[in-house]
């Protein structure tokens, strides 16, 4: 049956093929994540900056049932502009070519599709996590990056989400995480959410370091969080953002917006309630992880030698 293997866009094949740098992105941003037609101009954006650091840029997502590394500008254009796209987090992947739909990747559709064709970075805008008040509903993305080898550029958690619950549930599932530059855990719209972690990169070359070194130690096999935040001089006000979240929580409660209806309405409360300053923050963050995630890319393509270690030390003498 064809359409069954995700198709490669041939510089991501070649990138892949000849161990050059790339760069995995997700689509859920150009679908849902952004509104129109900021979600297009700022999906190429990214792409551009990906290719400005010298990495290959693949951005993932399905067309008719297809799963495909490496959208084109067409089929990025289709998942912007399509009245019908599903969001795909990876239990739905299969389901999702089964039924032929157009579909964009969450953060654990994307990291999951991404390591397993090989890809060792993963830029995106915020991670999912522990919902606020609700400790059992929890973002797929958690469990995801605790089984998936990759390296996920972010700006923390998204901060209407619970994130000293969600830091607790990385801690558990044994997900690493590091701030760049910095031990405070970046809010997502804020550059500090109040919560610290334990390390800090100083460097892309210190990210990629510590990619070779979980590769060559064979032990952990799940992600490395870079917690990248935005520049406090670019941040949402931290007292507009508490007050706007206060209120969006107590509109959500009043009209009893549950489950996966709560991010979204969220988010939406945010840009209307900011005037629009909260979406000027969201895209200088993704094109910030961007171009973290491009010299992360080269510098840990720049040592082939050590991604092709496959010798066991369990149990030598």
């Amino acid at each position: 049956m064809s359409g069954i293997r995700p198709r490669y866009a041939p510089e991501v094949a070649a990138a892949l093929a000849s161990g050059a740098p790339v760069v995995a992105l997700e689509s859920t941003l150009v679908a849902h994540g952004l509104p129109r037609p900021d979600n297009l101009r700022v999906a190429r954006q990214v792409e551009q900056v990906v290719r400005q650091e010298g990495a290959v840029p693949a951005t993932i997502g399905m067309i008719g049932g297809e799963l495909v590394v490496g959208l084109d500008d067409a089929e990025l254009a289709h998942l912007a502009s399509a009245p019908e796209v599903r969001k795909l987090s990876i239990r739905d992947l299969a389901l999702a070519a089964a039924a032929g739909v157009d579909g964009a990747t969450t953060v654990a559709g994307t990291s999951a599709v991404a390591a397993a064709a090989g890809i060792a970075v993963f830029a995106t805008g915020g991670l999912g996590g522990v919902h606020r008040d609700a400790p059992l509903d929890e973002s797929a993305d958690l469990t995801t990056l605790a089984r998936t080898p990759i390296a996920v550029v972010c700006a923390g958690v998204k901060s209407i989400l619970d994130i000293g619950a969600t830091l607790e549930r990385l801690e558990t599932l044994g997900v690493a995480v590091a701030g760049y530059r910095t031990t405070a855990f970046p809010g997502f719209y804020v550059s500090d959410s109040g919560f610290r972690v334990d390390w800090s990169f100083d460097s892309p070359q210190q990210v990629a370091r510590a990619l070779h070194a979980r590769r060559a130690q064979q032990v952990h096999p799940g992600a490395i969080v870079v917690a990248n935040p935005v520049p406090p001089e670019a941040q949402l006000d931290p007292e507009l953002h508490d007050r706007v979240l206060a209120d969006g929580l107590a509109r959500m409660r009043a009209e009893q917006v549950t489950g996966k209806a709560v991010t979204p309405y969220l988010l939406s409360h945010f840009h209307t309630a900011t005037a629009g300053a909260s979406l000027e923050v969201n895209i200088r963050i993704i094109v910030n992880n961007a171009e973290l995630a491009g010299r992360v890319a080269v510098g840990y393509a720049a040592h082939p030698a050590e991604t092709s270690r496959t010798d066991t030390w369990v149990g030598a003498g």
